[in-house]
């Protein structure tokens, strides 16, 4: 089984474009996604690019996914040390890193800013890895 950690704005695209995870895959992330997603959804119902019961139908969805939510001592100390590490003036982006080294084989993201952090620091692999029969 591969473990692969998404990042909020992954999360959003796998559900706005009903992307199927495949069977022996692990989706890990850190507890804060969801919150993040949602509040995603708000700034773009605000923005007026999405009508807020698609927001709202798409929030149901990403609530359905199964992931593995991790929060734990260990995965924050190690985002703060990445954080302290890279420069960083928070935390947000630095816990998908530290979840990505301590429990997964790599992180997927469709955020370009993310993966442009992430590629020196941990595995990134493509969402086609996300698919059935991917290693």
């Amino acid at each position: 089984m591969a473990r692969y950690v998404i990042d909020a704005p992954t999360l959003l695209h796998l559900v706005a474009e009903d992307v199927r995870v495949g069977p022996e895959h692990q989706i890990v992330a850190p507890n804060m996604i969801r919150s993040q997603a949602l509040s995603l959804l708000l700034e773009a119902v605000t923005r007026g690019e999405l009508a807020e019961k698609v927001a709202l139908q798409r929030h149901e969805r990403l609530t359905a996914l199964k992931m593995r939510l991790l929060g734990d001592r260990v995965s924050r100390r190690m985002a703060w040390k990445i954080a302290r590490e890279q420069g960083w003036e928070s935390t947000y982006e630095a816990e998908y890193l530290a979840v990505t080294r301590l429990q997964a084989d790599a992180l997927v993201t469709v955020d370009p800013a993310l993966a442009a952090k992430a590629e020196q620091l941990v595995p990134l692999a493509p969402l086609e890895a996300l698919g059935p029969n991917q290693g």
